[in-house]
């Protein structure tokens, strides 16, 4: 996916309201997303039929063969939505009734998410929290209506926000992670190239493409300890070899070894060591003396 940046943008959205109706077959180049306020509808998508009541959501995907009906009077606030960034954007557009055929706009397509390992949005959704997504998509939709900049762009977040809550609560996260390239390999690496600096869990969590809490978890499961600890051992180990090999000062090396200041390293020299940075190097230097050879 990360050839394909999700980043939403709504294309057109509105408070549909209309008389029974219904819309003969098309495919799509963008998403759609619908929100059933009031009405029964019928929706076939892919040759599946999907009875819609108040309440419910639909996304339907690119490509995605369908037929829309509505069987009663209905309000279906709705919005067509790019989720991935591309250069096309703005040439990108709804379909209208009876383009089944995409030949000729196959470049304009969307990627399906459902394309991607361990991601499978049903066409009706199931939100965890229906009130929630509910309530943030009909602002979305209101947002939209105006035409100023600072309430497009808030319909925008909106949307993101929307997005957001759907890939939540529909994509396998654990299988997820199985598919990308998350081991812990590089972790040594980086941290050791960036001792010196004030790494976060947050930081690091990033650069995994994980939230913090499933970073410590995953990184813990990896390597053992949790990577403050870790982090910790590696400064600490460093310091060693600075204070056995170098003629640097001591506040030198707890500035080297991304220590506050000399007290912080101090304390936590002597809790890992089990003796203070000065009486290390003594013991080191008296030990090398003592066979010179080594």
């Amino acid at each position: 996916m990360a050839k394909h940046p999700i980043v939403p943008y709504i294309r057109e959205s509105d408070y549909a309201v209309r008389r029974p109706w219904m819309y003969s077959a098309r495919r799509l180049l963008d998403y759609l997303l619908v929100y059933f306020q009031e009405g029964d509808c019928l929706f076939h998508v892919d040759g599946v039929p999907y009875e819609f009541r108040p309440g419910d959501f639909c996304l339907i995907q690119p490509r995605s063969l369908n037929v829309l009906e509505g069987r009663t009077n209905t309000i279906t606030p709705f919005a067509h939505m790019d989720l991935f960034y591309d250069a096309s954007r703005e040439e990108r557009f709804p379909t209208r009734n009876g383009m089944i055929d995409l030949e000729p706009y196959e470049h304009l397509i969307q990627p399906r998410l459902n394309d991607f390992h361990g991601i499978s949005i049903p066409v009706r959704l199931r939100p965890k929290h229906p009130l929630a997504l509910r309530d943030k998509f009909l602002e979305m939709v209101e947002c939209w209506q105006h035409r100023d900049p600072l309430m497009q762009l808030r319909a925008q977040s909106l949307g993101t926000e929307v997005i957001l809550a759907i890939l939540e609560d529909h994509t396998d996260l654990k299988q997820t992670e199985k598919a990308a390239p998350q081991r812990m390999n590089w972790i040594t690496s980086f941290l050791s190239l960036n001792l010196a600096e004030p790494l976060s869990i947050s930081e690091m969590a990033a650069r995994a493409n994980l939230s913090p809490s499933r970073f410590s978890a995953k990184f813990k499961e990896q390597l053992g300890v949790s990577p403050h600890k870790y982090l910790l051992q590696l400064r600490i180990r460093h310091a060693q070899e600075l204070l056995t090999g170098s003629k640097h000062t001591i506040e030198d090396i707890a500035d080297y070894c991304g220590f506050a200041d000399v007290h912080h390293f101090t304390k936590a020299f002597k809790k890992e060591v089990g003796t203070a940075p000065g009486a290390y190097r003594g013991k080191q230097s008296q030990s090398k003396s003592a066979n010179p050879s080594d």
